[in-house]
């Protein structure tokens, strides 16, 4: 058990709560591709967790000789992830119950996202989650996304709840890096084709799904 008295959890969404990540996975190959960018599958995985606009400018910067605009293909890519969203978004296996596991538990629920209002709002409309969290925090209007730890320190200042009594929730590995560096505990849950992979012992705790959840929380005590 830990030695922690955990006061909150914080999801990420992508990924997390809702199986988007395919969505903007095939979006951003389909948007980068159509301006001209010689990106694979593979090479898109690199910006996984990033805020639009950062991962608009990593690839600016890789690809310097073919100019584009950046405006545009952030519209591009937002409006092709809204619209996957609305049509066929799922909730990740677990998110729900692990939502309510919170609520009956005592714990204060937060959200931190990097991405904008309009796919937060899209996914907690799709599937109908909004009443679970006391807070919901985008990075669309701070500074920095992640891997920067702002949204998730600001999500936890909006709970009024210590960083270090928050669990945060993570995917990826840019938003585990968020998570550690505002100074929470760490449940990472990667897709499972990169669930094997070394990096993820950065996280406090490593699980398949948010099936496990249950069992995560016991060892807080909860």
């Amino acid at each position: 058990m830990f030695h922690v008295s955990l006061q909150a959890v914080i999801f990420d969404m992508d990924g997390v709560l809702i199986d988007s990540e395919p969505a903007w996975q095939q979006a951003e190959y389909e948007v980068l591709t159509s301006f001209g960018l010689p990106v694979t599958r593979t090479d898109i995985v690199q910006t996984t967790g990033l805020r639009i606009d950062e991962l608009v400018n990593f690839w600016a910067e890789r690809f310097p000789d073919t100019p584009f605009d950046r405006q545009t293909m952030m519209h591009f890519i937002v409006s092709r992830v809204v619209e996957f969203i609305a049509q066929d978004g799922q909730p990740m296996a677990g998110a729900v119950a692990a939502l309510q596991h919170c609520r009956a538990a005592g714990l204060k629920v937060g959200l931190a996202t990097s991405s904008p209002l309009q796919i937060l709002d899209a996914v907690l409309s799709k599937l109908d989650i909004g009443h679970y969290f006391d807070v919901t925090q985008s990075a669309q209007f701070l500074p920095y996304g992640k891997p920067h730890p702002e949204v998730y320190l600001q999500c936890a200042k909006q709970l009024d709840v210590a960083p270090t009594r928050c669990l945060a929730v993570e995917d990826s590995f840019n938003g585990l890096v968020a998570a550690r560096a505002a100074s929470m505990q760490t449940l990472v849950i990667p897709a499972p084709e990169h669930q094997g992979e070394a990096r993820w012992a950065a996280a406090h705790i490593q699980a398949a799904s948010l099936g496990e959840f249950t069992h995560v929380l016991q060892q807080f005590g909860k």
